[in-house]
């Protein structure tokens, strides 16, 4: 008797668990996995490997195309699947690639790049359960690759014009960043002349934790030239190739006190 009560128990749960799957708490997120396939990096200025590479290991959350496996239909583990999808196509859709503007690809191909050379994609918790997600060597080397070609100039710049850098701002940072509140970067209301990772209530990595640097005109500027050569190991993966943009946002910036 006590068998069959425990059995009957563990069937209404796994029920109720996939009716509960029908729930989306975080939008519906759900559609055939063909029904974008072709639209997938259309447009990006890249390889056909690393297209492809892209393509394979990283479309489920981070296009329209994603498939979805017999665990994604049962509650709560459905619910989590659908936050990370929502939240990956939210940040980088590849099947609206070809709808961002050259600046938005510009920027997300370094930040795939840089992604791919700290070893930080797919995310653990995914490759835990896709264990064919996890990025091969030559794979993060064709990642990683992505970013030459867009080397910072060496011209000399004109004083900044913090008009034109809040435009560029507005085209190249607001992915990331937002003035008053914290995003996938700290907010930057004051930023000028702050001690680097030490905005209250954002996670910086180590590194920025530790580098001592304050964020004063020419230490901005070598920072988002190449923030990965200022300060190796940070978490940013950004950088303005041309001198002049980057005195106008660093202009920007400092006028946001």
């Amino acid at each position: 008797m006590r068998a069959g009560v425990v059995s009957a128990s563990a069937a209404s749960v796994f029920l109720a668990a996939c009716a509960l799957a029908w729930v989306h708490p975080f939008g519906e997120v759900r559609n055939a996995p063909t029904e974008a396939s072709w639209r997938l990096l259309k447009g990006a200025r890249m390889s056909e490997q690393a297209k492809a590479i892209l393509r394979n290991k990283c479309a489920d959350c981070h296009s329209e195309a994603t498939h979805w496996p017999i665990y994604s239909r049962v509650a709560p583990v459905s619910w989590l699947i659908e936050r990370d999808v929502a939240e990956g196509r939210q940040h980088m859709d590849f099947s609206q690639w070809q709808s961002y503007t050259g600046d938005r690809q510009d920027a997300l191909v370094r930040q795939i790049s840089h992604e791919a050379r700290e070893k930080n994609m797919p995310p653990l918790q995914y490759r835990l359960v896709h264990w064919g997600a996890a990025l091969s060597p030559a794979d993060q080397a064709a990642l990683t690759a992505l970013a030459n070609g867009q080397p910072a100039d060496g011209a000399t710049a004109e004083p900044g014009d913090a008009a034109r850098g809040q435009s560029l701002f507005e085209r190249k940072c607001t992915g990331c960043h937002a003035i008053e509140t914290d995003r996938e970067g700290p907010h930057l209301r004051g930023v000028y002349g702050r001690k680097a990772g030490t905005a209250p209530g954002f996670r910086y990595s180590n590194q920025l934790k530790n580098s001592g640097l304050v964020w004063g005109e020419e230490n901005l500027k070598r920072w988002i030239e190449d923030s990965d050569a200022f300060v190796p190991g940070s978490a940013m993966g950004f950088s303005v190739p041309k001198a002049q943009d980057r005195a106008d946002i660093v202009a920007f910036l400092k006028s946001l006190h």
